[in-house]
């Protein structure tokens, strides 16, 4: 006599089915669990969830996932380039101006261009060296066409221009302060960093028709005391100078500086420049206190965080995420301060420090090889997908 199995599948406990979604590895698996069957996928709506590990933006429209080196291909638009990203949105721009794009919805918010007031107020042109883009939000849970986004452009040599965008409208911050390096939301105000590592905050209020204005913009903390950027010697005939990229960072309730040390080649030839590797890095707390004298505080622990840094940054709970092989006290880099080249490992200068004991490791094993097919304008970055987008 044979006897028929039915399949209970879709009858399985909702806390056995979180128990199974918390431990699968990436967003991928979470979708294709969801997919299953519709019981399933609304359980799995119902379960909180750490947040899934960045991926990699690359230059011909991929996405590479750190966890194993899976590509996953969401075209983006044609004839535009991508400068930077915001949680899951893409910053990209074309002849006809900038905007935001979820790759995975396809939906996009357009922005004042950027480029053309970066060059009005900078009052020259910068042919030849690319610009970079960094775009902040007070928050990032819904964007709508009346948002505030504040947008960050500089050029190679670090003169910024800070512009704030809403119902397609840019106000540009026109003062003395030069040199600016990054910008990041805390607390309800805008800060920004110089290269000289001042850290000053911005209030916005609204002006006439609603539009933003800026209120009050203050220096609160002060350079940290180190030395100038040095040479030293690598060998009889090689010489090494190091220089520093800047990040803000948000992380469990704090603002910190992170700042990058990387040792290029003398002298600066764009051979030497595509191939510099970083060597180190430092994190500083900003003391925002009222009765503290405002200054930058070394830390040597991230107070069980993960700092994943570049244009877009953002800090993720390591134990959360711990399943994944995120580590706490570890700041996760990739090679985002100069143009890409079709020729070089998109991986290059893209790997994990540690905070512990001063080490760093590859970002993904030496066995995987990413290779592009073609290449478009723009930089590589951090890219934040959600369950939600999905």
């Amino acid at each position: 006599m044979m006897t028929t199995w039915s399949s209970h599948w879709p009858d399985i406990q909702p806390e056995l089915l979180a128990l199974v979604l918390r431990r699968l590895p990436s967003l991928a698996d979470r979708v294709r669990l969801r997919a299953v069957c519709r019981p399933w996928r609304y359980n799995a709506q119902l379960e909180p969830l750490p947040p899934p590990l960045p991926w990699l933006g690359l230059l011909d429209g991929t996405f590479l996932s750190i966890l194993g080196g899976e590509i996953y291909h969401m075209p983006v638009l044609d004839g535009v380039s991508c400068h930077g990203s915001m949680d899951n949105w893409l910053f990209v721009h074309n002849d006809g101006g900038c905007a935001l794009m979820n790759p995975f919805s396809k939906a996009t918010l357009q922005l004042p261009n950027l480029v053309g007031i970066w060059h009005h107020e900078m009052r020259y042109a910068c042919t030849g060296h690319s610009l970079l883009y960094k775009l902040v939000v007070p928050s990032s849970v819904s964007l709508t066409s009346d948002s505030l986004v504040v947008a960050l452009v500089t050029d190679s040599y670090f003169s910024g221009t800070i512009c704030i965008c809403q119902s397609r409208i840019a106000t540009v911050i026109n003062n003395d302060i030069k040199n600016i390096v990054d910008v990041a939301f805390f607390d309800g105000k805008l800060y920004f960093l110089n290269l000289d590592q001042h850290l000053f905050v911005l209030e916005i209020g609204k002006g006439h028709n609603g539009n933003p204005k800026i209120s009050a913009i203050r220096s609160i903390v002060d350079s940290i005391e180190y030395p100038r950027p040095v040479l030293c010697l690598q060998s009889d005939d090689e010489r090494c100078a190091y220089v520093f990229c800047n990040y803000l960072v948000e992380s469990a309730g704090k603002l910190l500086y992170v700042r990058r040390r990387i040792g290029i080649l003398v002298p600066f030839t764009y051979e030497h420049v595509l191939f510099a590797r970083t060597h180190s890095f430092a994190v500083f707390e900003a003391d925002l206190t009222a009765d503290s004298c405002r200054e930058w505080r070394s830390v040597n622990t991230l107070r069980g965080q993960a700092l994943f840094v570049g244009r877009c940054s953002k800090s993720l709970p390591a134990a959360e995420c711990g399943h994944c092989g995120v580590q706490e006290d570890c700041v996760y880099f990739i090679s985002d301060y100069n143009k890409s080249n079709p020729n070089v490992d998109p991986l290059r200068d893209s790997g994990v420090f540690n905070m512990r004991n001063g080490t760093i490791t590859p970002l993904l094993p030496e066995t995987v090889v990413v290779q592009m097919q073609g290449l478009k304008p723009g930089r590589r970055t951090w890219f934040f997908p959600t369950d939600e987008a999905m």
